[in-house]
């Protein structure tokens, strides 16, 4: 077990970059941490990292070994997992991360309804307005709405969801009508920081002629909020729209959007139970909610 809790200490320092990152996750001291990596590397006789002032990057050797240690650390999730019995609930901590969106309007019901009925399972949503980067086990999942075409991954489709431009009645109502896409050019637009979109999948404006954002957030939250205010149109989920009864399709026969959801994993948790189901009850789960919200609107 020495040996695994080595290997398990390479493999955060390995994802984190650094001791102190590797400290946080695993709950111990930097200095500990960098005791026990200095004898890792003794022992095999090879530095498995070069240390420098922007981190801890890995050594041709450290590459080398990085992959045995992620099967080591798949076998031993394995091994809890056939020892708990797969009947049993769901238990442990799972972390997934989303566009903030799916976060925001999605994840929270779904993942609610997953843990009624597993209430030992521990969840946690990571929502970052850029791609989550599993490799370094920021997340044991990511929502995406394009799938990777780099790493070890597995890919799932989860479901298709729609996009209209919206504003408030009180801003519709104080402006002259919107009759078609040249008039869009005349209104405050709400959207994306131009510099920040992180997925040409989000660059909605782009596709639709438009080349200015007044009102810009790397945030689908910070935009919603801005649209409930009336200061503009914009972009909004069809998801999204249950929650804010004050905001209204413009031109939904001239601009709807379509878009997709898919779940990507380590391709290496294929081989967990625990892991396989959860992912099916959350794909089942997120098919449902944007079905049962979209209908709504």
């Amino acid at each position: 077990m020495e040996r695994w809790d080595d290997m398990r200490i390479f493999l955060s320092v390995a994802r984190g970059e650094s001791l102190s990152g590797a400290g946080r996750t695993l709950r111990m001291d930097p200095a500990t941490v960098g005791r026990r990596i200095a004898r890792l590397e003794q022992d095999l006789g090879t530095p498995l990292f070069a240390k420098s002032p922007q981190g801890y990057a890995l050594t041709e050797a450290g590459g080398r070994l990085l992959r045995h240690a992620e099967e080591a650390e798949q076998a031993m999730q394995a091994a809890s997992e056939a020892v708990a019995g797969a009947t049993e609930g769901l238990s442990g901590q799972i972390r997934i991360g989303a566009p903030d969106g799916c976060a925001t309007f999605l994840l929270p019901q779904v993942c609610a309804e997953i843990a009624r009925d597993n209430p030992a399972l521990e969840l946690q949503i990571l929502s970052l307005p850029r791609v989550v980067n599993l490799s370094k086990r920021e997340a044991d999942m990511a929502i995406t709405v394009s799938p990777p075409n780099a790493g070890r991954l597995s890919v799932q489709k989860i479901t298709d969801y729609r996009l209209h431009l919206a504003a408030t009645r009180a801003y519709l109502d104080a402006q002259a009508p919107v009759t078609g896409l040249d008039a869009l050019r005349e209104h405050p637009v709400v959207g994306y920081i131009p510099d920040m979109v992180f997925d040409k999948e989000l660059d909605y404006l782009a596709e639709m002629g438009l080349d200015r954002v007044d009102l810009a957030s790397n945030s689908v939250a910070v935009q919603f909020q801005w649209l409930r205010q009336g200061a503009g149109l914009g972009i909004v989920h069809d998801f999204a729209l249950p929650a804010a009864p004050d905001l209204v399709k413009v031109l939904p026969d001239r601009i709807s959007l379509t878009r997709s959801f898919y779940l990507v994993r380590h391709a290496d948790d294929r081989r967990l139970e625990r892991m396989n189901r959860f992912s099916a009850a959350l794909a089942d789960g997120l098919r449902k909610e944007v079905q049962r919200l979209e209908g709504l609107t």
